[in-house]
């Protein structure tokens, strides 16, 4: 492909609004343009990567057994309303109205529409296990779209679906997933984690995400090196480093307008992990008081287990249903329910008096709040010993670029979706629903592979494996050879993009880092009297010359062994 014919606008200036490298590098070489927030239209560059990781993936979810299906993006409200999704899902989801005044939906994910198929058309236990799957546009109405295409409205998914006979048919389809989605990231070059997840939205009984470690990332996983442990924060367990506790007897402080733990800490001269932070939530049914050690965070996703759905509770409400002011709230005496962290069954700690201006100090779970209920309710912190194996954890910023979901019946139940068994016995279809998002893989690989002249492509998802960079165009002699080594490269099968513009070199030079094609052949009139060329490496920087008549070989062995 010549590069005077393709539509590559590249930008000297990074965009305003942009903040992470992949939206910044995104923009500047020319793979994507903005129309309107979350919106983004792929161009050539881009399109070709999109390609790319469709491939790849739809060669392994062919190896698994998958059938690949298309689905409508609009759907009726009919199948939502049925699994309860229609009004548990809010303003993400975006609604209209047909002209016949049908309420409709642009799908988010196809859980609802896969199983509706499902039930119309698998009659028997013959007709399982089946593995369908789709690369197909998703909508979501995010409140704040943002980091180029990590975040954006419309988007484009490949989400699979399987359908099994009973729970041990869904493991073997669940491992299965499991397995392809490894190859896909390590075929696409990706540093990823496995990690175990929350169900969230999507319900079922299991789930693993599949993280790429980057600073642009808006998910934090902790990690165990030493057991290999891997978990969402949502749902990382971690054991608190214990304090060091004084011999305390049981006695009142006075802390004058000392509310909150940072200063009562100052104030006393102690550090917060001798503390109880006493927090107050209302919840469907009735107030709960939440006790966490003051080092540590609240976890709100895994308090809603034990309470579901909550907030904090205001001012008034702590005076009304404590009979304390907010800021000297205590674990002691309180006839509602209490959850405590497990971190709180061992030691003695500083506490709110329940009494304004008041601190006590010598507070014990044993004596001071033994009826409250013990879990594991902080957020893991990096340093917090695995719950595993006891060794330190450390935590890490990355992107989702995968998930996967073991559904269960959550969705079969509810629509119908049921077969004969062997004895003629009607059964619930048992399910497991997998997503990726092709356009985040592209941009986790951006993120780690970039430098400051631009993007560093793996082969297996570079636009071009190759750039063929005539230095000056109007010299007959280097245009014979840079199009000779187009011709002869393009027929062993490689995508080759030869830059024929009549552009300054150094302009050249830098279109060519900032785009990002792993290798590049510099045809130049100077190497070229003496029968060589250079021959770069994109991630090593490496440069070497080469002859003209072993270029074509080079070339193909490199590209060989890298593929």
């Amino acid at each position: 492909m010549r590069h005077s014919h393709l539509f590559i606008p590249t930008l000297k200036e990074d965009p305003a609004e942009a903040e992470a490298i992949s939206h910044k590098l995104m923009v500047r070489a020319g793979y994507v343009r903005q129309i309107a927030a979350g919106l983004y239209i792929y161009l050539p560059l881009g399109r070709r990567v999109l390609h790319k990781i469709n491939q790849i993936i739809r060669e392994e979810m062919n190896a698994i057994g998958g059938q690949e299906v298309t689905m409508p993006v609009l759907n009726p409200a009919e199948v939502w309303q049925q699994t309860g999704r229609w009004d548990a899902v809010g303003e993400e989801m975006f609604r209209l109205k047909d002209r016949g005044g049908r309420d409709m939906c642009l799908a988010m994910t196809h859980e609802e529409t896969m199983t509706w198929l499902a039930a119309h058309d698998i009659r028997s236990y013959r007709d399982l296990p089946q593995t369908w799957y789709q690369i197909q546009t998703k909508l979501r109405d995010e409140a704040r779209p943002k980091s180029g295409v990590l975040r954006t409205r419309e988007f484009t998914m490949k989400d699979s679906y399987s359908f099994d006979r009973d729970e041990d048919g869904l493991d073997k389809s669940y491992q299965c997933h499991l397995d392809a989605y490894k190859k896909i990231y390590e075929r696409c070059g990706l540093k990823f984690y496995v990690v175990q997840s929350e169900t969230g939205m999507m319900g079922g009984s299991g789930a693993h995400e599949f993280m790429a470690p980057s600073s642009a990332g808006e998910d934090v996983v902790a990690l165990c090196d030493s057991c290999g442990y891997a978990a969402n924060v949502e749902l990382a367990l971690s054991v608190p480093k214990t304090p060091t506790f004084s011999g305390w007897t049981y006695e009142e402080i006075a802390t004058p307008e000392k509310r909150t733990i940072e200063e009562v800490t100052r104030f006393l001269k102690l550090t917060p992990d001798l503390f109880i932070k006493s927090i107050l939530l209302m919840a469907d049914h009735g107030p709960v008081l939440a006790l966490v050690r003051g080092d540590q965070t609240l976890h709100e996703k895994k308090l809603a287990k034990f309470i579901g759905q909550h907030r904090t509770a205001e001012k008034d409400e702590v005076k009304k249903a404590l009979g304390v002011p907010a800021g000297f709230i205590g674990p002691m005496g309180h006839k509602i329910r209490i959850i405590a962290d497990r971190s709180l069954q061992e030691g003695s700690y500083v506490a709110g008096a329940n009494k304004e201006g008041y601190h006590v100090r010598g507070v014990t779970s044993k004596e001071h709040f033994k009826n409250a209920e013990f879990a594991d309710i902080h957020t893991a912190e990096a340093g917090d010993g695995c719950a595993e194996c006891g060794k330190p954890l450390r935590t890490e910023r990355v992107i989702e670029i995968g998930n996967i979901f073991k559904l269960g019946t959550k969705y079969s139940a509810p629509l119908k979706a049921q077969y004969l068994d062997e004895s003629g016995a009607e059964k619930p279809i048992v399910m497991g629903s997998y997503g990726i998002g092709p356009a985040r893989i592209a941009a986790a690989a951006i993120e780690q592979g970039n430098d400051e002249n631009g993007i560093i492509w793996p082969l297996s998802l570079a636009p071009y494996d190759l750039l063929i960079l005539p230095v000056n165009v109007k010299d007959p002699a280097t245009m014979e050879t840079a199009e000779g080594f187009t011709t002869a490269l393009e027929k062993k099968g490689f995508a080759v993009l030869i830059d024929d513009r009549e552009e300054r070199a150094g302009i050249k030079f830098k279109d060519a880092d900032l785009i990002g094609i792993p290798y590049r052949i510099v045809v130049g009139e100077k190497n070229l009297k003496d029968g060589m060329v250079e021959f770069k490496d994109r991630r090593s920087g490496s440069v070497e010359k080469i002859a003209v008549a072993d270029a074509i070989h080079t070339v193909e062995q490199r590209l060989v062994m890298e593929a």
